[in-house]
């Protein structure tokens, strides 16, 4: 499938101030069909923004049949330009993803499904994807109901609670007590992802890590896996015995690109949108299957 790719302007304002954030486009197209309609996909990047990986993976994605539209994170300091893949653009995008608020990044992923829900070429149907920070973003952007897919690659600090400004890490299984902010409409800093899994009951979530990947050890990924049981999502959980942080990063990955195990990755995408979003499901029962015991 051909793609199209441009990129538009959209206003922000979280925490008493105003942005502007581009979203980056990349639209599938059928020569002879003007008005062929898509799902939707949020693509969340990595710490250093809209890079060549990501948007290699965003056209990826797009040639399925998707548009995709990835924000630059990080307007609320600088332009849409990408960090480079040195040390002092690992060392920028690790300082601005602790400064940057929780409502700036809610803020953030409402305004990319607002703008796909505009395009009169999307079907309406939204789902979420992203690696690294990126992987974060989209478990957090699933807390909207208008999501009900998402994947997560190697998503870091939901274990810790340290995305955004904090204390520390926190892996407590239990939520801490809510820290006042008058610049949020609630008068509260916005919760952690992880202490909201409840209300990704809406939502088919793929959770895909490394076990070697050093930002998410053993205990973290194990504490994910049993907050979203217990809060009693509709979830897979994919962990690659030889696979590293960032294994999906396809340029500068410090010798971790595993390439193998990123083409089993992408058919998990592809397999839970194409049923979640192409798929016209009808409204659920709610009602839990019954399982035979059998052999």
């Amino acid at each position: 499938m051909l793609i199209k790719e441009s990129y538009a302007d959209v206003k922000t304002f979280a925490n008493g101030k105003e942005s502007t954030m581009r979203i980056f486009l990349f639209h599938p197209t059928i020569p002879g069909y003007p008005n062929a309609r898509f799902p939707g996909v949020a693509l969340f990047s990595e710490i250093y923004q809209v890079t060549g990986p990501v948007a290699r993976f965003a056209r990826q994605i797009a040639g399925q049949g998707y548009i995709v539209a990835a924000p630059s994170s990080y307007h609320d300091f600088t332009g849409p330009e990408p960090l480079a893949y040195d040390v002092p653009g690992t060392d920028q995008g690790n300082e601005w993803k602790v400064v940057k608020t929780l409502d700036s990044y809610d803020e953030d992923s409402r305004r990319t499904v607002d703008y796909l829900l505009s395009l009169p070429t999307c079907t309406g149907r939204i789902g979420a994807t992203g690696m690294c920070l990126g992987g974060h973003l989209a478990l957090r952007a699933a807390l909207d109901p208008r999501i009900t897919a998402a994947i997560a690659y190697f998503g870091t600090d939901i274990h810790s609670r340290t995305l955004g400004p904090n204390d520390g890490p926190n892996t407590s299984a239990s939520a801490p007590t809510p820290r006042p902010d008058p610049t949020t409409a609630s008068g509260f800093v916005a919760p952690h992802t992880i202490d909201q899994f409840e209300k990704l009951q809406h939502c088919e979530v793929a959770m895909i890590f490394g076990i070697k990947d050093t930002h998410v050890p053993d205990a973290g990924r194990d504490l994910i896996r049993a907050k979203l049981r217990e809060a009693g999502v509709t979830f897979s959980f994919y962990e690659f015995a030889w696979a590293q942080h960032a294994f999906i990063r396809d340029e500068l990955s410090k010798g971790r690109y595993d390439p193998a195990i990123t083409k089993v990755c992408f058919e998990v995408l592809l397999e839970t949108f194409g049923r979640v979003l192409k798929t016209d499901l009808g409204q659920g029962t709610g009602e839990k299957e019954e399982v035979e015991h059998v052999c």
